[in-house]
This record gives structure tokens, C-alpha cells and sequence, in this order.
């Protein structure tokens, strides 16, 4: 993948409680991207447009990565898939230069890092892809993710109210948060610091 080039895989991080290797996603991961999916609760995959639970959302996932429009990153530990990390453009619409990063964890991993480290390597991969602008989406009850991504530099930049509904009906709202990567770029570079980022 030339998007890719400037990262290479796998690669593997210490955490908290032992180590994560980090993959890229492709058809040979479907089963275990699915039993992962499948044990997340519905709340947390609320800000995803399509429920990656489902084995038919999955497969359509798979050959949007075989296509060139998504690229998934997937954390492991022990072999099992705890986390996936991924990067959306669309560079046929009007904005080609914007990327949206959508990650999900286990939950029996939260708390030792995964997160953090996984939000982070998924930023280093959108940034390898040159995209000049990064947004991300969550329900606003999800503060650990949403301060994770702000220490990486993202800031809110709208709030959907009463955007999507759980399976109950209930609506939920949705804060989106932007990061203009351009901008801290020609920022550093002004600095004489360019490698600061990216």
C-alpha cells in the first residue's frame, strides 16, 4: 500500500501490562476482527455508522481495505484481537485532504494503555498518508477517549445532538473533534521543528 509506505508492520509497543503488536487489517483477519466486534458493547460502537458486529458489515469493511478507501490497524495481544484503529478518506469527495479516525477497544483491556497506545499509532498511520486535516467521533460520555485524543492535539469542533439511537431508541449525542494537521505542520516547520510532527 503506498498510502502506508512510511510505517511498517508489524510493530509492537510495551504498555502498562506487557506488550501490543500492532498489524495491518486484511481478509485473512476477518474471523477474529468479528469475534472481537461481536463482544464490544452496542454503546461503544455507537459513533460507527455501520454495526461491525454483523458478519455482512465486516465483509463490506474487508473490501473497502482491499479497495484502498479504509486502512485498519488492529492490536493484538496473545494472539487475540483487543483494539482496531482505522483511517476513512474518501479522496472523490470534496474533501480529499480530511481523514476520519475511528477506533474501538476491548473492554477487558481498558485501563493498561491500550487505548492510548493504539489512538497514537493510529495518528502516526493517518499522518504517514499526508492527510492535512483529522476528525474523530464519539458519543460525548466516552471522556477517556475523547481526552486521549486531546492530548494528541484534537480539539471539538461540533456537537451532533440526538444523532444516533441504540437498539433501545434512545438517542445519544455525538461530539466531533478536528485536528489541522497542515496547520501545526507549517507551525513547526516555522519553528524549525517539521519532524515534530508526522
Amino acid at each position: 500500500m503506498s498510502s502506508t509506505e512510511r510505517r511498517s508492520y508489524p510493530r509492537h509497543v510495551v504498555i502498562d501490562d506487557g506488550d501490543l503488536e500492532f498489524h495491518l487489517m486484511g481478509p485473512a483477519d476477518e474471523a477474529a476482527v468479528l469475534a472481537f466486534a461481536q463482544k464490544l458493547p452496542v454503546h461503544d460502537m455507537l459513533f460507527l455508522p455501520r454495526n461491525i458486529g454483523e458478519a455482512k458489515v465486516l465483509s463490506a469493511w474487508i473490501k473497502e481495505i482491499e479497495r484502498g478507501a479504509i486502512v485498519s490497524v488492529l492490536a493484538t495481544r496473545g494472539g487475540a484481537v483487543v483494539g482496531c484503529g482505522t483511517v476513512v478518506r474518501d479522496p472523490f469527495s470534496w474533501s480529499p485532504h480530511v481523514g476520519e479516525i475511528r477506533m474501538v477497544i476491548s473492554t477487558d483491556v481498558r485501563g493498561i494503555g491500550v487505548g492510548r497506545a493504539l489512538s497514537n499509532e493510529t495518528f502516526a498511520l493517518a499522518l504517514s498518508m499526508g492527510l492535512e486535516k483529522l476528525v474523530v467521533q464519539m458519543t460525548v460520555d466516552q471522556t477517556g477517549g475523547i481526552a486521549i485524543f486531546e492530548g494528541l492535539g484534537f480539539r471539538a469542533e461540533a456537537l451532533l445532538r440526538d444523532h444516533v439511537k441504540d437498539l433501545s431508541g434512545k438517542t445519544h449525542d455525538i461530539v466531533v473533534l478536528g485536528h489541522n494537521v497542515a496547520q501545526v505542520r507549517a507551525q513547526l516547520e516555522a519553528y524549525g521543528l517539521p519532524e515534530a510532527v508526522g
